[in-house]
């Protein structure tokens, strides 16, 4: 089978028809980086198997599992966000996998606790503020809620999983109670309503729309190392705060993949997570897509390095993401968090 690299459409449906060839693997991924390319043609050329991609929304590949069945060609599913990969899971779409490989170079925290994905990079969801505007930028996730904030805040939709995620892990640690309470405070500090991307509330510090604003780390990154329109000129002006640092640290998003359950290609499917835990793999994680490595010993690469040390939380399972997913969204949608 030739490598592929599409959407989904007619062009994958017909490739991928055909019975599964021994020494391949069929990535259904929702990540779309160029970047990704260098690594899957590593990983061809250190093994002989030929990785064959898919690409689109976590929704639809999804769906696309579940409408093929047992016949499914699919041998790995990747996404962003532990969220999106529990309703693969909850879905019945993964199988259980063991790799001595994965254990060692996967810290357990970042792993399904039955081996049903594992991590792969990472990326921290935190606190930006105007340095010219905000004198005491808030230090907790909590504290954003203050009404001190008002009218401050820009942050993005609560169908993002990122808050879903966020947001979830508030009601692990704090409560329900406590979470709804920080959510309709957030509601209440919003300086518009919750639109675009990470990179649009950043965008929204520089044109003064916001004084604060919620994004993961690898879109401020990106600002630094390129030309970013609408950021990169003013991100001098913007400042950044690692959240609970006193407590339980920041919050990390995850890159995470697991085994589909009818893979017609475990062995291979098992062979490549085991690649993209390498330090190789873990190294162009970091440096051509500015996130975190999940395996220890690898540097970030220079711009994100430039951000700081911070300390994640390693405390909170991730896994509990997932299970608060639904009761984060009845909370979102009971304060009027569109």
């Amino acid at each position: 089978m030739t490598p592929i690299k599409t959407l989904l459409g007619a062009t994958a449906l017909v490739a991928l028809a055909a019975p599964a060839l021994a020494q391949e693997v069929n990535v259904y991924s929702s990540r779309h980086y160029d970047s990704d390319d260098t690594l899957y043609a590593a990983f061809t050329e250190a093994t002989g198997i030929t990785v064959n991609r898919i690409e689109a929304e976590a929704n639809e590949l999804v769906q696309r599992m579940q409408a093929e069945g047992a016949n499914s060609p699919a041998d790995v599913f990747m996404t962003v966000d532990v969220g999106n990969i529990a309703r693969a899971e909850a879905a019945g779409l993964l199988q259980p996998f063991t790799s001595e490989v994965i254990e060692a170079n996967v810290p357990a925290h970042l792993r399904h606790p039955d081996n049903l994905w594992t991590g792969l990079s990472q990326r921290a969801r935190i606190i930006f503020y105007a340095k010219d505007r905000v004198a005491n930028p808030p230090q907790t996730y909590e504290a954003l809620a203050d009404p001190a904030y008002k009218g401050q805040v820009c942050i993005r939709s609560s169908s993002n999983i990122y808050n879903q995620s966020l947001l979830a892990s508030i009601i692990e640690i704090n409560g329900a109670e406590a979470a709804r309470s920080w959510a309709e405070g957030i509601v209440a500090n919003l300086a518009r309503g919750p639109q675009g991307g990470d990179t649009d509330q950043l965008r929204g510090i520089v044109s003064g729309e916001c004084d604060i604003a919620v994004a993961n780390t690898y879109y401020y990154a990106r600002g630094l190392a390129g030309d970013v329109e609408g950021l990169t000129r003013g991100i001098d002006g913007i400042g950044l705060v690692w959240p609970n640092q006193d407590g339980r640290g920041a919050h990390v998003n995850l890159v995470a993949a697991g085994i589909a359950a009818n893979a017609p290609n475990k062995a291979e499917a098992t062979t490549l997570l085991e690649y993209l835990a390498s330090e190789a793999a873990q190294k162009q994680f970091a440096e051509a897509n500015n996130e975190y490595p999940v395996l220890a010993g690898v540097a970030p690469d220079a711009h994100v390095t430039a951000m700081g040390d911070f300390k994640a939380d390693t405390t909170t399972p991730t896994a509990s993401f997932a299970t608060h997913a639904a009761e984060a969204q009845a909370i979102f949608n009971a304060v009027g968090w569109n």
